[in-house]
């Protein structure tokens, strides 16, 4: 069973991001703010669950959080300023975006940069300890995915409703016979083969 908390005392805002790892679209983050008193069983780091059980969980954590927000920070602004501090920078989003504001912070993984004078806690694997951040980690995905989902049927080429974006073999090959779209990472290695491409 996840933990419902750090310190008992204080609002306490469970972040985590999505799609970080991938070759196309935005990275997502989401900030959540649970009660204390949220027990969930089935609730876990969202890559351990389907996505099935990712969707009826989202339901769950919407209608039961004190407050929750998530937000997207595009491929253009990845290659700007690498995937680390957009990732970081989607996490601020949605925390900004919080109408509550937490007085702490649980943040998955280990790198974050402060949030105003919050205080904060980054935990490697956060999302399968705390029910906050698996909350948050669940939001993320879900929200992405249901993008991913969305902009695939523009480029239907890459398999985006099933890889999500991700380096799967097909979307490398893809790449290779479609080349890239307005929604590829250029920072990222997007050819196996290594081949230079003038942008």
């Amino acid at each position: 069973m996840l933990k419902s908390f750090l310190y008992k005392n204080l609002t306490e805002a469970g972040c985590d991001e999505a799609g970080r790892g991938c070759l196309a679209g935005p990275v997502v983050a989401a900030a959540v703010i649970l009660p204390k008193n949220f027990k969930n069983s089935e609730l876990d780091d969202s890559k351990k669950l389907t996505a099935k059980q990712r969707t009826y969980l989202r339901d769950i954590i919407i209608s039961s959080a004190i407050d929750w927000k998530v937000a997207f920070v595009d491929n253009s602004a990845i290659d700007e300023m690498n995937i680390l501090r957009a990732s970081i920078k989607a996490m601020h989003l949605a925390i900004e975006g919080l109408k509550k504001e937490p007085q702490f912070l649980l943040i998955d993984g280990n790198r974050f940069y402060p949030y105003k004078e919050i205080g904060y806690r980054t935990i490697i694997k956060g999302d399968g300890k705390y029910l906050s951040i698996a909350a948050a980690s669940v939001l993320a995905k879900t929200f992405r995915d249901d993008l991913m989902e969305k902009i695939h049927s523009e480029y239907p080429d890459y398999g985006w409703n099933k890889n999500k974006g991700y380096p799967t073999s097909f979307h490398r090959k893809a790449l290779i016979e479609h080349g890239i779209t307005p929604y590829h990472r250029k920072s990222f290695n997007l050819f196996d083969t290594q081949l230079k491409f003038q942008f």
